[in-house]
Parts: structure tokens; sequence; C-alpha cells
């Protein structure tokens, strides 16, 4: 049965995508069966890994209109597959107001492919809305990037205080997988006080790994490709794979490569 993560934050440009897509090529590089949901209506994950949205898409599976085994997509890359998403999405957030069991639309749809996969990682929107919430509400565990930039943890309380209220209400079992510092610049004192002032908040839940401000990182998207095919000696690509072995030692689960 796949381990499902919410990887998320409300402040936007803090790694999220790029995180969900190359977490993601990792961990299925690595031997594990991955599906990426990709809920943020601007499609970036999506086309993050060459794909794009055919005639239907998360959005036509969340409003009840199609079968997520019909929506999603085999990857050029081995065990990795991806549901996509568009701007067709971006209606959700009012359609849904007014359905019942509204913040269980994803869960309900992801059960019966839950066991063909080992992990599902769901890139969520920048918001607390309710795509947000239904993938908090599907998820065994949330994923958090934080950008290495003087705000920070600006929003992060917000994002805590969600969770909370999704662990008494909707999803009691939901935990926190992992806290990633992201575009990290370790040249200036900035970047160090950030990764201090984070550590000292979210103590053992913060990643040893962090993943460095990049432009190989920055152009992979462009041509499709997870960071770890597009430049494999980059430090980029090595810090997601060391990622990668983490996320997978925090599960109890052996590294295996292809």
């Amino acid at each position: 049965m796949a381990k499902t993560i919410a990887i998320t934050n409300q402040k936007g440009g803090v790694g999220k995508t790029t995180t969900s897509v190359n977490l993601s090529a990792i961990l299925a590089d690595m031997g594990q069966k991955t599906l990426m949901i990709d809920l943020d209506p601007q499609g970036n994950a999506t086309s993050g890994l060459g794909l794009e949205a055919g005639k239907q898409s998360i959005y036509e599976v969340i409003m009840g209109q199609g079968n997520l085994a019909d929506v999603i997509e085999k990857t050029d890359y081995k065990r990795l597959s991806v549901a996509p998403s568009d701007i067709r999405l971006a209606g959700a957030e009012l359609e849904l107001v007014d359905e019942e069991d509204r913040e269980y639309q994803l869960r309900q749809v992801l059960e019966p492919v839950k066991a063909d996969y080992d992990f599902i990682l769901i890139d969520c929107p920048p918001s607390l809305g309710l795509l947000t919430l239904n993938a908090l509400a599907a998820a065994d565990s949330v994923l958090i990037p934080i950008q290495c930039e003087y705000y920070a943890l600006e929003g992060v309380t917000s994002l805590m205080s969600t969770i909370s209220r999704v662990r008494r209400s909707i999803n009691t079992h939901l935990e926190i997988e992992g806290v990633l510092l992201t575009m990290l610049d370790g040249r200036t004192n900035l970047g160090l006080q950030v990764v201090d002032q984070v550590k000292k908040h979210f103590k053992k839940q913060v990643y040893a790994t962090t993943i460095p401000r990049s432009v190989r990182l920055g152009e992979a998207p462009s041509h499709g490709e997870p960071i770890h095919i597009y430049d494999p000696r980059s430090a980029g690509a090595l810090a997601y794979r060391a990622l990668g072995e983490e996320v997978l030692k925090r599960n109890g689960i052996r590294v295996r490569k292809s």
C-alpha cells in the first residue's frame, strides 16, 4: 500500500514543485513505484516531467467525471507515473464548495490505485484552499519545503495551524514527514542563520539534506526532465538523491537503484 505524501507550503516560490518532481523521479530511480499527483492548476509538475494533460486530468477525476486510472500517464522514466493537471483545475475550488464530503474527494479516488504504488506524492497549490485540504485529507504525511531566506518561517504558522485542524477533524493520522530547506546559498551568513532558525523550530523533523540554490535546477523543467537526468552530476541532482535516501530511510526502506 502506497505511502502518500503531500508536499505543501502556501507560500509560493519555495521549491515545492521542484521537490515534487525531483523527489518523485529519484524515488522511482531507487526502485519505488511512484505516482505524482499534480494538484496545482499551474500544471508545472506535469510539464516538468515532459507531459501535458489530455482530454481528462485530475480535475475531471476530483469532480467525479473520470477515473483516476484512466488519467494516469506513464513517464519516460521507469516506475514513475503522473496524474496530470492544467488550468481546468482552477475551477475546482469554487465547484467543490457545495459538494458533500468536499474535503474527501481526492482520498476517495486514490483508494483504488494505492495498492499499485509504493509512494504517492501530491504537489499542492500555493494556498490553503480546498485543493490543499483534499491533499491533506488523503495524505499519510506532509513534507514542507522552506526557502532559506529572511522570511523563511512566514506563513508556516498558518500551515501548521491548518495541519492541526485537519488532524482534529478530517485526518487524525496525518503526520509531518519532514521539513526540507531549499534554495540554500551556503556562502551567506543569512542562509546559515535560517538553517539554524528552522532547525530550532522543527528540531528532528528537518532533513539533514538541504537543496542548494542552483541554475541547473531552474533549467531542468524547461527541458521536461528531472534534475538527475538533465544533469546527474550537478549539486541539485546529488542533493535530491540524498533526500530520496533520507525519505526511504525514515520509512524503513532499503535503497535500491535501477
